[in-house]
């Protein structure tokens, strides 16, 4: 007989010593803790933030004087101000009340995190000083360049293309690429950070213009004849031919719209996100060369012949404001990013400065041989050429320019001016090429990483522009005042109820009480008084509701009447 083998003991899993450890139960004395402890919470009720607001020091023993989060100064946070507290009643309904004061409250908190966060922002703005009796346009930017360390002494370089210029030139909204336009054909993008050249090509035809659409992968051009859309290699994508003869245009990044304004006195819009013609509207004002756009609410400002300057909507056929502002043509106009300020020069060699609030003139000097290109800066600089001269004011609309703060002479005539956003630098298109000036102060110290990030990746910039084209907004919705849009029309409502008085006859809304006559013997007891109130209450109701019943009969027996000269043979077997 063979011996008994021992049985082999099998060998555990991860998953069932787990088991077996969650099977196996807490000491008594654990237990009787964890309860003891629920017990204390239940009898305080309070939670972990009230513990930590109303606890004592454990080193000192003495409670915190000043509990709860820092109060914010008042000027700090209507530095983020984005919309105006309702007050006027909310309204009648309590669900409505709490709505309102739940969105209310969700404004003012992110007011308040957005104020608190300024302590963390790395730069700060600041300007050019002079020393004591130095004037601060003297400086030459080569003084500049010698100071400043060698990062920002690269962004003042000069691109030599005096082959095929005067140059157009255009920044990308992240303020990273550059686009130069030469009015001979020749088309260029590059990276001006680090100098590395995108694409180059020459269309071999007049080039009016040139605009970075949404990102930086795409452009627009406004050719001889057309408007052609290419990438970033350089490679022609579309060709509108609805859009001819185009002279200016302007990009809608909030709406993605690409306004433009034609020789034949045309102001367009076309939706890059789709590729249609949204608006087109015949200005009847001769050539429109003069266009600028108002960033705060996306108005575009047309400058004209006879020294008026109009402002349009694509929703509206009609100038929604028309200024007369020179007595010569207008030559160049610049809204600043407050939108609340509007530069304009023309032919009676004039600067004025209007508030676009009121629409009246604020200051206004003169200019030898008047301003041929005007461009606002992030931070309020004005910048303004006069032949190969390019003059930077500075507080343009408390006083009258009288010096400038910087000044510089390029090689050819200028052609086109632009800020580089977010950074101090004021790009200059000529005839001779492009220049770029180094102008302390002009750009916005940070950057919003989540709005325009000039170091984004290529899965940052494929994310914004999914979520950009998601909170896109709708042409219909660009006004002159863009707060009205989250407020009711009360005007209107008015109008509304008078015009439904007059077809009526009398007013659905109106509540007037039934005061019922005092009777004698008995008969003005309460219960009486609530029975005829109750009684001429019904009376009222009957008659609006036979007033109804007799609208829709005659709206049956007219739209009888006018089945009946149409009817056939077939009519008789219908339900």
């Amino acid at each position: 007989m063979a011996p008994l083998k021992p049985q082999k003991r099998k060998a555990k899993r991860y998953y069932e010593e787990e088991e077996e450890e969650e099977k196996r139960p807490l000491p008594p004395q654990r237990n009787n803790q964890k309860e003891k402890g629920r017990k204390k919470k239940q009898e305080h009720g309070t939670t972990m933030n009230q513990e930590k607001m109303g606890r004592k020091d454990v080193i000192s023993g003495a409670e915190d004087p000043f509990p709860g989060l820092p109060s914010v100064p008042e000027d700090q946070l209507a530095k983020y101000e984005r919309a105006r507290k309702e007050s006027h009643r909310m309204g009648s309904i309590p669900r409505l009340k709490e709505h309102l004061r739940f969105e209310e409250k969700k404004v003012e908190t992110a007011m308040s995190q957005a104020a608190r966060h300024d302590l963390l922002l790395p730069e700060e703005a600041g300007y050019l000083e002079g020393d004591e009796g130095e004037d601060t346009n003297t400086i030459t930017q080569q003084d500049i360049a010698d100071v400043v360390d060698i990062t920002s002494a690269s962004k003042h370089f000069n691109l030599f293309l005096n082959q095929f210029g005067p140059y157009r030139i255009n920044y990308s909204r992240n303020g990273r690429h550059l686009l130069l336009a030469g009015q001979r054909g020749h088309i260029a993008s590059l990276d001006w950070h680090t100098k590395k050249l995108g694409c180059e090509m020459n269309v071999m035809e007049t080039v009016n213009d040139v605009r970075w659409l949404h990102t930086n992968t795409m452009f627009a051009a406004a050719q001889r004849k057309w408007l052609y859309i290419y990438d970033s290699l350089g490679v022609e994508l579309h060709c509108v031919k609805k859009f001819n003869d185009v002279l200016r245009m302007e990009f809608l990044p909030y709406h993605f719209l690409l306004a433009t304004c034609s020789a034949t006195s045309f102001l367009q819009y076309l939706d890059v996100s789709v590729g249609k013609e949204v608006a087109a509207t015949f200005c009847r004002s001769g050539r429109l060369g003069v266009m600028c756009q108002n960033p705060h609410n996306a108005i575009i400002h047309l400058g004209h012949h006879n020294g008026t300057v109009s402002l349009w909507s694509p929703s509206v056929k009609e100038p929604l404001v028309k200024m007369l502002c020179h007595r010569g043509a207008v030559r160049a106009m610049s809204v600043d990013k407050t939108g609340m300020y509007m530069a304009t020069s023309g032919l009676d060699r004039k600067l004025t400065i209007f508030d676009l609030r009121t629409y009246k003139p604020l200051t206004s000097c003169g200019i030898p041989l008047g301003a041929g290109n005007l461009c606002y800066s992030q931070r309020g600089l004005l910048a303004a050429s006069t032949g190969n001269i390019v003059q930077v004011y500075k507080d343009t609309h408390i006083t009258e320019p009288k010096s400038p703060y910087m000044c510089l002479s390029v090689k050819a005539p200028i052609y086109g001016l632009q800020f580089c956003p977010y950074e101090d630098v004021l790009g200059i298109g000529h005839g001779g090429g492009f220049t770029s000036m180094i102008v302390p102060g002009a750009g916005e110290a940070n950057f919003d990483g989540l709005e325009c990030n000039p170091y984004e990746s290529k899965k940052q910039r494929q994310e914004w522009e999914v979520k950009a084209l998601l909170e896109k907004i709708q042409p219909e919705l660009i006004t002159l005042d863009p707060t009205q849009l989250g407020e009711v029309d009360a005007i209107t409502m008015e109008q509304k109820r008078k015009e439904q008085v007059e077809r009526l006859g009398f007013d659905p809304y109106e509540k007037t009480r039934f005061a019922p006559r005092h009777k004698r013997k008995g008969r003005s007891s309460t219960g009486n008084i609530l029975k005829r109130k109750k009684k001429v209450a019904h009376e009222e109701k009957r008659e609006e509701i036979k007033k109804s019943l007799k609208a829709r009969k005659k709206k049956r027996e007219s739209t009888a009447a006018a089945d009946q000269s149409h009817r056939t043979i077939l009519d008789r077997f219908k339900k």
